[in-house]
Formats: structure tokens, C-alpha cells, sequence
């Protein structure tokens, strides 16, 4: 028998943490993702399923809501991606409560997660994308570019959320830890 043991995206059997100054940069491989795309005909059907797992109105344009259990950001007319802390059967438990209404993917190996908390953030982000970041407010959910990878940039009130591709977590955590160096 195999004997597996299981890695984040950066490759260690733990998260990582940088801080630089103010800012921690934290790797959060305990989240599990699912995409949600409305079938045709099928949308408000789809959004007052959202709604029910949500516990309100799924997110709109560029927003993201975050729900008692299950937190929801809009990536296109009618497609959200939909977050939980980690558990095996997120897709499968929004696939149950859409129905026929919507495609469900599991997404949890398909994204890295980093967290930015503390201060500078605003500056490091500066460095790394045209997202005009100290104009977002709490809530608002973008894509943007990152050193050449599509990423989507979540805002709270304290601290942001990036998502990227797994495939190129270092690449991403390197540009994160340069700028953050540059910057503070």
C-alpha cells in the first residue's frame, strides 16, 4: 500500500505564512470550492437555490456574500463560485440543492488560496494588478491579472483573498512575497 501524505499548492505538509512588515501573506488550503452555472432558462431557479444554501440573495456583479456556512462570489451572468471551509461533499451538497437548475463543478484542487491580513495591503496590490484596491470596498469580488495568471480578489473589511491558479501557486506566492518586499 502507498503511504500518502497530502501537500498543499506550495508543496509542504503545512501552510505557509510570510510576514513582511505589517502584512502576512498566508497560504489557506482548508477551503473547498465549487463552480455554479445556471442552465439556460434555468437562472432564477439557480439564484433562489443559491439563496436558500446562502441564507440571502446570491452575490451580483463583482460581489461576494458570505453566508452562516458558505461564503459565494459572481465570475460571470449567471456562474458563481461558492467557498466553505473544507469538506469533501461541498459540490455535491450545492448539486442537491440546485438540482436541474444548475452545473456543479468541484473546484477545491483546481485554486490556491492566499489571505493578506495587516497593513500594507493596499500598497503590495498597488504593485501587482490595475485593481484600484483602496477603492474596493468590503464585499466587491474581482478578476484581475497577477503576474500573468487570472486571479480572483475577494475584499473584506480587514484583509483580501486571492485566488489562483494551483498549478502556479509559487508563481503567484513569489509575486505576492516580491511586491510585498518592494512595497513595505
Amino acid at each position: 500500500m502507498h503511504d500518502l501524505a497530502p501537500l498543499t499548492a506550495l508543496g509542504t505538509t503545512r501552510p505557509r505564512q510570510d510576514t513582511i512588515g505589517p502584512l502576512t501573506i498566508s497560504e489557506a488550503p482548508d477551503w473547498a470550492l465549487a463552480s455554479v452555472a445556471a442552465r439556460l432558462e434555468q437562472e432564477r431557479a439557480c439564484a433562489d437555490a443559491l439563496a436558500g444554501l446562502l441564507g440571502g440573495p446570491a452575490p451580483g456583479i463583482a460581489q461576494h456574500v458570505q453566508g452562516a456556512e458558505l461564503g459565494a462570489f459572481w465570475i460571470g451572468p449567471h456562474i458563481w463560485l461558492i467557498e466553505a471551509p473544507y469538506t469533501p461533499d461541498l459540490a455535491q451538497r450545492v448539486k442537491s440543492a440546485c438540482g436541474g437548475s444548475a452545473s456543479v463543478t468541484d473546484q477545491t484542487d483546481a485554486w490556491v488560496r492566499f489571505d493578506l491580513t495587516g497593513g500594507g495591503i493596499v500598497a503590495v496590490m498597488e504593485r501587482l494588478s490595475n485593481l484600484d484596491i483602496a477603492q474596493m470596498q468590503p464585499a466587491q469580488a474581482r478578476r484581475t491579472v497577477i503576474e500573468h495568471l487570472g486571479c480572483y480578489v475577494i475584499r473584506h473589511a480587514d484583509s483580501l483573498t486571492i485566488y489562483g491558479p494551483r498549478a502556479s501557486a509559487q508563481s503567484l506566492h513569489h509575486a505576492l512575497v516580491t511586491a510585498a518586499k518592494s512595497a513595505l
